[in-house]
C-alpha cells in the first residue's frame, strides 16, 4: 500500500478559499492535515504538525508567500512546497523558484493535476531514491560547536565500524578548508569535493562514484579541497545534491563538519536524518556543546534524532559525569575515554576500531554504531523506511 503524502495548505489573504478547497485531491493517497487561514498562522501551524508537503495559497503576487516559502525551504529542505496562485503568476513564477518552491499551479485547477503535482514534486525530492523504489538512507551529521573535540575522530570511526558491520558507507569531508577525514583514515586526496564541483553537468550515482576515494574498509570518501581558497566553489545546493545522491546509493552517509554553524552545515543538519554531537570533557567544550543542542532544538530538530558523544571522559579535570549532565542539560550516550593510541591511529591513518580493535576507546565507537544499526528496524531512520541494498 502506497503511504499517504501528509499535507498542510497555507491560505493567503484575498484568496478565495472554496476555489482552493474545490482544487484539493480527495484521492486516498494524500490526506489534508491542515487548512489555515493566515499566512503567520500557517508558520505556527507547519512547526506544530507533522506534512511532507507545504501548499501556499495566494491570490496573486504576495511577499508574505515568498517569505513562509523561504523560510520553509530553510527549515526542511526535503518537503517540497507547491504554490497555487488565484491571479496573474507573471512577475511571480521566478521569485516563487528563487524562493525554493518546487511548482507552481495556477487555479482553476482540476483535482487530478494537483494530485498528479504533488506527487511529482515528492518524487522529485526523493530523487533517485524514490525513482528506483528505494528510500534515502540515513545521513548521520557529526557536530561540535569547538573545534578540536574529535569530530573527525568519531566520523571516521563511526563509519569504518558501519562498514564492518556490512553496511556501505560514505563519509563527506565539509571541512572544506582544512578538512582531515584524509588523514585520519591515511588517504591520499586524488580527486576531491571541488573537482566534483568544478565538473559541471547533471549529478548521479556514477558520476559521483568516480570522485570517491575508497579505503580499505570498504568506506568510501569525498574528499575535502586540498585548498582552503577552493571551498568558495562548493555551494549549499550542490551540496543537497550530493546527499541526495550518496543516501540513493549508500546504506549510510556521515557528515564530519567543521566548527561552528556555517551555511553548510545548516544545509547538513537540514538535509540530514541524524545528528551525533561530540563534546569533550572541558568547560568550554561543554558550554559549547550545550549551545549547540539549542540551536538545533531552535531549528526544529528532533532531539530524539541527535546522539551526543563525550570524549575523554575518562579525563581527571574536576568535572565529573553529574556536572556533564547539569551543563549540558542530558546524559551522553557514549563516553569515549582517553587512550594514548588514539592519537597515535590518526598520526597512521588507521581508526582505532581497525587499530586497536579491542581497546575501550574501540568498544565505544562500536557501541555508537550500534545505536545506528537499523537492519533490524526499519523505519528508524526518521524520515523513511530503510531498505537494505544488495551489494555488487
Amino acid at each position: 500500500m502506497t503511504a499517504q503524502i501528509k499535507v498542510l495548505v497555507a491560505m493567503d489573504a484575498g484568496v478565495d478559499q472554496d476555489v482552493v478547497q474545490s482544487a484539493l485531491p480527495s484521492d486516498a493517497t494524500i490526506q489534508i492535515v491542515g487548512l489555515v487561514d493566515g499566512l503567520e498562522e500557517s508558520w505556527a501551524t507547519l512547526q506544530e504538525t507533522p506534512a511532507d508537503l507545504l501548499v501556499v495559497a495566494c491570490a496573486g503576487y504576495s511577499d508574505r508567500a515568498l517569505f513562509l516559502i523561504d523560510g520553509a525551504v530553510r527549515q526542511r529542505p526535503e518537503r517540497p512546497v507547491l504554490v497555487l496562485t488565484q491571479g496573474s503568476a507573471n512577475g511571480f513564477v521566478r521569485r516563487v523558484f528563487e524562493s525554493g518552491a518546487d511548482d507552481i499551479l495556477t487555479l482553476p485547477q482540476s483535482q487530478e493535476t494537483v494530485a498528479f503535482t504533488m506527487q511529482k514534486a515528492i518524487a522529485r525530492k526523493l530523487g533517485a531514491g524514490a525513482g528506483s523504489g528505494i528510500a534515502l538512507s540515513p545521513m548521520i551529521c557529526v557536530l561540535g560547536p569547538k573545534g578540536g573535540t574529535g569530530k573527525t575522530l568519531t566520523a571516521c570511526n563511526l563509519a569504518v565500524s558501519l562498514a564492518k558491520l556490512g553496511s556501505k558507507v560514505a563519509v563527506v569531508d565539509l571541512d572544506l578548508q582544512f578538512g582531515d577525514v584524509g588523514l585520519a583514515l591515511g588517504l591520499v586526496p586524488e580527486k576531491t569535493v571541488y573537482d566534483l564541483a568544478k565538473s559541471g553537468g547533471s549529478l548521479d550515482s556514477d558520476k559521483l562514484d568516480a570522485y570517491l576515494t575508497t579505503h580499505s574498509s570498504g568506506v568510501h570518501v569525498l574528499m575535502a579541497p586540498t585548498r582552503p581558497d577552493h571551498a568558495g566553489v562548493v555551494s549549499t545546493e550542490f551540496l543537497r545534491e550530493v546527499y541526495a545522491t550518496l543516501r540513493a546509493s549508500h546504506d549510510y552517509v556521515i557528515v564530519d563538519t567543521p566548527p561552528g554553524f556555517t551555511p553548510e552545515v545548516i544545509a547538513s543538519i537540514d538535509s540530514s536524518s541524524h545528528i551525533c554531537m561530540v563534546g569533550m570533557l572541558d568547560s568550554l567544550s561543554l558550554k559549547n556543546t550545550k549551545l549547540g543542542l539549542e540551536t538545533l532544538e531552535l531549528m526544529g530538530y528532533d532531539s530524539d534524532r541527535t546522539r551526543l558523544v563525550l570524549n575523554r571522559a575518562d579525563s581527571r579535570v574536576g568535572i565529573s559525569r553529574a556536572d556533564v549532565v547539569a551543563i549540558v542539560g542530558r546524559t551522553p550516550d557514549v563516553f569515549v575515554p582517553s587512550d594514548r593510541d588514539i592519537p597515535r591511529s590518526i598520526n597512521e591513518g588507521a581508526p582505532i576500531v581497525l587499530a586497536k580493535d579491542k581497546s575501550e576507546a574501540a568498544r565505544a565507537f562500536r557501541s555508537l554504531a550500534g545505536m545506528y544499526d537499523f537492519r533490524g528496524d526499519p523505519g528508524t531512520n526518521g524520515k523513511r523506511h530503510l531498505f537494505r541494498r544488495k551489494k555488487g
